[in-house]
């Protein structure tokens, strides 16, 4: 993103003021594996926020990452959560409203044909 769109528009990253707030009144908690800083308050560690490596969209806020900023955990997520099991698989960001989203057979977006009505439908004619 632009260093002039920076300084108008929220949606797209922190603005100016979001970043330098966050310097002054906050003090950097972690990083995680997409870039993403956390921050907790300097007076009132309660207040947690996050400033987003990319796109404001909070899918892509990882689930211990999610737990500490809602409060559940109080230490950071490598120390207050239990390490990844070999089943737990990696989260994903919200895909909806891009190519990559799930389309149903026979959706407008996807491929194939719809399949036929079955079970006890039966439509309506006149008489």
């Amino acid at each position: 993103m632009g260093i002039i769109a920076n300084a108008f528009t929220w949606w797209n990253g922190a603005s100016w003021g979001t970043s330098i707030t966050s310097r002054l009144n906050g003090e950097e908690a972690g990083r995680d594996d997409a870039g993403n800083i956390y921050f907790k308050h300097r007076k009132d560690p309660a207040r947690r926020w996050v400033i987003y490596a990319g796109n404001n969209d909070s899918s892509q806020v990882p689930p211990g990452w999610n737990a500490w900023l809602r409060g559940t955990i109080d230490g950071l997520p490598e120390e207050g959560l239990p390490a990844r099991r070999r089943f737990e698989t990696k989260s994903e960001p919200n895909l909806t409203g891009t190519m990559a989203a799930f389309r149903p057979g026979g959706a407008l977006g996807a491929k194939g044909t719809r399949p036929a009505a079955t079970g006890d439908y039966q439509p309506w004619t006149p008489d």
